[in-house]
């Protein structure tokens, strides 16, 4: 056995090893070393234990992550591997062997193990199964059914096309494939950058794997061996960008309560049993929350339950403050005229970051929007469940209350898409990575490849279960026939795969149409072919150029709403000017692109403010866990561009609170450039230590730039979304590749390689692909220390 560990001149670790399976206990072990407190993170949120060393804070994620069920089914994902796929499971295992190998030293190095009084646990086998459910399982977005269902309920079916667009709480990318015609060196180039919430440590991590069968640089999840989404193999390389596709159903459940147990309604109209258990979630100071798991044939009952959606579980006493704040129930008796609780912002939280706000700050409330009478609220169409709302009351005709069930393909199918990831580390050809992918499962992505011969591949991989229109628009009533799913759609491909030598990704309608229901604007999309139309050949030096374009392509509604206002005071007649002028660059050092999203959020307060939108605003009895997706100043900022073009907006005079935002921001203008107020908020599990280094840097972009670098209008400029990493695979010399992350390499608050690359980052600069042994540094692996074993959920 030969394990040999080097790093480069950034700390990103380059493996070499005799076998795949000691590769991936080499990769397990340097990345508890570099990642130890993140890995034990990832561990415990998978698990639903997070709370008992981050705190209340947690518990949220914590009781959705169990009543989801995501370690069991990661648990029955693991199992189906070792049956169908025993060669995958034990390379699994391998990895699993070196995390727990490497995690006492690991977290030696890091000091927040210390700080949360936390120790280090013992990985199984399917940990790295569940580390990667938990990353994905919010990624497709299925609370974003419940917004639809509350939109179409108090405004109309037209609301869920004017408020369709890439939201908040969704995760996209940029992808592009230029072919070796459009190519200085005759080899394509594959280039892009995941738009995921910005985390320290980083959510992907630079390695390089090789052995006798494979030799692989690319960007790897911690917490799973391999490199599933970028990554080149010296004679192919691939990338993904999120299909946007809709893969997860919502059911309204009706259950009752039994002398011998629980009972769903099935939809042939008879009383099924439903599983059940309880579990204690430990909170860090605090005394334990017993939960109340429900899983019917549909799947695990996440909200509600049989006392319905407002008794989510049950609440002991001693212990109910903590409960409310991971259920969100109401107080027993609420202050009269007391405000809702505010808004969660998505600017702290994401596909899987909820419950704490990197930007706290109110949120701007009902009143001080301008014109129009209010005219009689819509009614929602026909078709509408009994209680279909926030809350389910009990039916008197059968004693049975709502609650709400997640049904996701891992825990019916038993598969995660595992069985992938080794043909893909093998992979010589699109061809092969074509067929690596066939196995894929969730997330589901568009996929982009091309390889030394000329091969180029575009295609949907993923599993998409084939049901009726309504499930995937809002949740569907489980006692109703018509609702089951019936097999799974099979994935599009591009054919040819690229257009005039280019091929885009990047979540606009196109490639995966057929399978979701929102997507993100065109915007970047047809940027980024603009740009590489501009060139008759690009070179991979180019590349950063496109990665950091600032072009503002949704400006136009609102600048073309400004440019008709009359009658205006001389500030704001100035300021208007002024932005009809600007270049629609939202460039770090710019004055302009700072006013113009002073006066775009302004509008965005005004029109949320508006007593149409009132229903909107009230508080939802879902888990906070799900609130992103349901707060209406995100909504109306992210869809603004639809809701200032539409023919009419409920009666709302928009030219009005145009020109009130305008007027606002005239009287007070922002003093500085867009990146003053434009500046990054990672997530951390623990909430960093005030001082230099605090605040993040002030960055350029916006959510539909190339750059996208995502503020939430009307809430906060900040940015905690964003390129989780940039890339650019050259086909025609791996060695001419180049990466960077938000980041480091290490991720141990200090160390030298923490944040060497966040200024690069910044600035839109790439670190070179190292690829020659011989410029590495030869690093010896510490002996690993004995482990204790320990049980498999330590909470």
């Amino acid at each position: 056995m030969t394990i040999e560990t080097y790093r480069d001149a950034w700390g990103i670790p380059h493996l070499r090893a005799s076998s795949a399976r000691e590769l991936a206990r080499a990769q397990g072990r340097v990345t508890a070393h570099d990642r130890a407190w993140q890995l034990e993170v990832e561990r415990h949120r998978a698990q639903g234990t997070s709370a008992s060393f981050l705190g209340a804070e947690a518990l949220s994620w914590d009781v959705f992550a169990r009543r989801a069920r995501l370690d069991d089914t990661a648990r029955r994902c693991f199992a189906t591997l070792e049956r169908r796929d025993p060669e995958t499971a034990d390379w699994v295992r391998a990895y699993v062997d070196g995390v727990n190998e490497g995690l006492p030293n690991g977290a030696g190095r890091a000091p927040e193990f210390a700080r949360a009084g936390l120790a280090p646990g013992r990985w199984q086998p399917w940990t790295p199964l569940a580390v990667w459910l938990g990353t994905h399982i919010l990624f497709a977005g299925f609370p974003a059914k419940l917004w639809r269902e509350r939109a179409i309920r108090h405004l109309g079916p037209e609301a869920v096309g004017l408020f369709a667009t890439d939201g908040p709480g969704t995760a996209g990318s940029n992808g592009w494939l230029v072919t070796g015609d459009r190519t200085d060196t005759g080899h394509a180039l594959i280039a892009g950058d995941p738009h995921r919430f910005i985390e320290d440590p980083g959510v992907y991590q630079q390695i390089h794997l090789s052995c006798p069968e494979f030799d692989v640089v690319g960007l790897a999840v911690p917490g799973v061996p391999g490199i599933a989404h970028f990554g080149h193999t010296g004679t192919v390389a691939w990338a993904i960008t999120n299909a946007m596709a809709d893969y997860q159903d919502l059911y309204r459940e009706r259950l009752r309560r039994t002398g011998a147990g629980i009972e769903a309604l099935g939809p042939d109209g008879t009383w099924h049993r439903a599983t059940r258990h309880t579990e204690s979630v430990h909170i860090a100071g605090e005394t334990p929350v017993e939960i109340e798991l429900v899983e019917t044939s549909r799947g695990p009952v996440i909200a509600g339950g049989p006392e319905g959606l407002e008794a989510i579980a049950a609440r002991p006493p001693e212990n109910a403050d903590a409960f409310r704040r991971a259920t969100r129930m109401p107080a027993d008796n609420p202050a009269p005229n007391s405000s809702p609780p505010p808004a969660i912002s998505p600017a702290g939280t994401s596909e899987r970051r909820c419950g704490r706000s990197a930007e706290p700050g109110p949120v701007r409330g009902r009143g001080d929007a301008e014109g129009g009478d209010v005219p009689p609220r819509p009614r929602a169409s026909g078709g509408e469940s009994r209680a279909g709302g926030a809350g389910g009351s009990e039916d008197p005709a059968d004693g049975a209350a709502e609650a709400l069930a997640l049904r996701y393909p891992p825990r019916v199918t038993g598969g995660l898409g595992f069985s992938a990831l080794l043909p893909l580390l093998r992979s010589r050809t699109v061809a092969d990575i074509d067929t690596a992918l066939d196995a894929w499962t969730e997330p589901v992505n568009v996929v982009q490849a091309a390889d030394t011969a000329g091969g180029t591949l575009h295609r949907v991989a993923g599993h998409v279960p084939r049901r009726a229109e309504a499930n995937r628009l809002k949740p569907v009533p489980a006692w109703e026939p018509g609702h089951e799913w019936q097999g799974a759609h099979e994935t599009p491909y591009a054919r040819p795969a690229t257009e005039n030598g280019i091929a885009v990704m990047a979540n606009a309608r196109g490639l995966a149409a057929p399978l979701g229901v929102e997507f993100a604007p065109p915007h970047r999309a047809a940027r980024i072919r603009a740009l590489l139309d501009a060139r008759p050949t690009w070179s991979a030096d180019g590349m950063p150029a496109i990665h950091t374009d600032t072009h503002l392509g949704s400006a136009a509604a609102l600048l073309d709403r400004l440019a008709v206002l009359t009658g205006l005071s001389p500030a704001a007649a100035a300021l208007r000017d002024r932005l009809l002028a600007w270049d629609r660059r939202m460039a770090a050092d710019s004055t302009d692109a700072a006013a113009y999203a002073a006066v775009r959020s302004a509008v965005v307060r005004r029109l949320a403010a508006h007593p149409v939108f009132a229903p909107l605003t009230e508080p939802p009895a879902y888990p906070d866990v799900l609130l992103p997706w349901l707060a209406l100043v995100p909504r109306v900022g992210h869809a603004l561009e639809h809701l200032l073009r539409a023919g009419d907006l409920y009666g709302i005079d928009r030219a009005a609170a145009v020109r009130g935002a305008l007027e606002e921001v005239a009287a007070a203008p922002p003093t500085g450039p867009w990146s003053a107020t434009h500046r990054l908020a990672p997530w951390t599990a623990l909430r960093p230590a005030p001082g230099p280094g605090a605040d993040g840097p002030g960055l350029a972009g916006d959510h539909d730039c190339v750059l996208c670098t995502s503020a939430v209008p009307g809430l906060t400029d900040r940015t905690a979304r964003g390129p989780a990493a940039r890339y650019v695979w050259d086909l025609a010399d791996r060695a001419n590749s180049r990466w960077v992350v938000p980041f480091g390499a290490d991720g141990v608050p200090g160390a030298a390689h923490h944040r060497d690359q966040l200024p690069l980052w910044t600035a839109g600069e790439l670190v070179p692909v190292v690829t020659d042994w011989t410029r590495l540094t030869p690093e010896p692996m510490d002996e690993p220390e004995e482990t204790q074993e320990t049980e498999e959920s330590d909470d």
